[in-house]
């Protein structure tokens, strides 16, 4: 028996898009993340999955047993077992924490009280919703969500209204929670760096169809094709250009499937033959983020710590050693 199988789903979204035969399977206690451009149908999947809204075709199993369509089979959504947080999460006004703990808490206080360490709030317990910052609130939904004993946890861009203390706070959150509760976990996220720093696999949507999926490394150093790569990051994929730059690269089986990244590049004065010039830079903190036109006006993006590199220099490019070994 699958933990969860998402089998024939397909649902339509206005008159120009849908959610067309979407199928998978997600082992219990994995971290998989749904990518996908905007409008790909990533939030509509992740309803359909937690019982919020109704597919028109296909099922959703969790545990063997199928999530009941809304309104048709029941009137409340939601599903036993998951637990979906939202990015636009509410708490009730003039209600302390723990109330509202209290009122959703199956597990007994001293469970309670272990989630809500885990979550960062126990200190925030005697407060009402209106007094807490931004992240402490939607930390605070989580640990709500999670007293009511969630085997699956769901969850819709949830650093996408953070900074980045309270987002680095949430993430530590989000692993703890994998690790001490032995919660599953799906999300759905736009950003590269949240998805691949936490994903163990990753599902790509592309107009409504499960385009791709695999180990977030391989989605990111072996992306099958130019709309993956271009969801991670900037990339450029290896064609006849880049082999006359780097003949290196016509080594490669199959060239034209491979993809370059600004970190394949070094700054080196052994290549004389492969000189850029740098058209622009920003700084970054840990590093200089540089942008050359290549022989030809060909533009490359890289990043070094050499931070006295400026606007107008030759520098002089190799690719790094272990590129072909990855």
């Amino acid at each position: 028996m699958s933990f969860l199988q998402v089998s024939g789903i397909g649902k339509a979204e206005g008159p120009t898009f849908a959610l067309k035969d979407i199928s998978f399977e997600q082992e219990q206690f994995k971290h998989l993340a749904i990518a996908g451009e905007t409008g790909s149908g990533k939030s509509t999947l992740l309803k359909i999955i937690g019982g919020i809204i109704s597919p028109e075709t296909g099922a959703v199993y969790f545990e063997g047993t199928r999530v009941k369509k809304v309104p048709e089979e029941k009137l409340i959504p939601g599903h036993p077992g998951i637990a979906y947080l939202s990015q636009h999460f509410e708490l009730r006004n003039h209600y302390r924490m723990e109330e509202l703990l209290g009122y959703a808490n199956i597990l007994g206080e001293e469970a309670a009280r272990r989630i809500c360490e885990i979550c960062q709030v126990d200190h925030l317990l005697q407060r009402k919703s209106n007094e807490l910052s931004g992240g402490e609130k939607q930390r605070m939904a989580l640990a709500r969500l999670l007293v009511s004993s969630p085997r699956l946890l769901l969850l819709d861009e949830p650093f996408s209204n953070l900074d980045m203390i309270h987002k680095n706070q949430l993430k530590t959150v989000l692993r703890d929670i994998g690790h001490e509760l032995g919660i599953s976990t799906l999300m759905v996220s736009h950003d590269p760096l949240d998805i691949l720093s936490w994903a163990e696999e990753i599902l790509v949507l592309r107009d409504g169809l499960l385009h791709h999926r695999g180990a977030s490394r391989d989605v990111y150093r072996h992306s099958p094709d130019a709309y993956v790569a271009g969801l991670f990051g900037v990339c450029y994929p290896v064609d006849a250009t880049w082999i006359r730059l780097f003949p290196a690269l016509g080594a490669l089986p199959e060239p034209a499937a491979h993809f370059l990244r600004p970190e394949d590049f070094i700054i080196t004065t052994a290549n004389k033959d492969t000189t850029a010039t740098v058209t622009h830079t920003a700084f970054c903190g840990s590093y200089l983020e540089v942008s050359a036109s290549l022989p030809g006006g060909y533009p490359v993006m890289l990043r070094t710590m050499n931070f006295r590199i400026k606007r107008g220099d030759a520098i002089s490019l190799s690719l790094r050693p272990d590129f072909f070994k990855n």
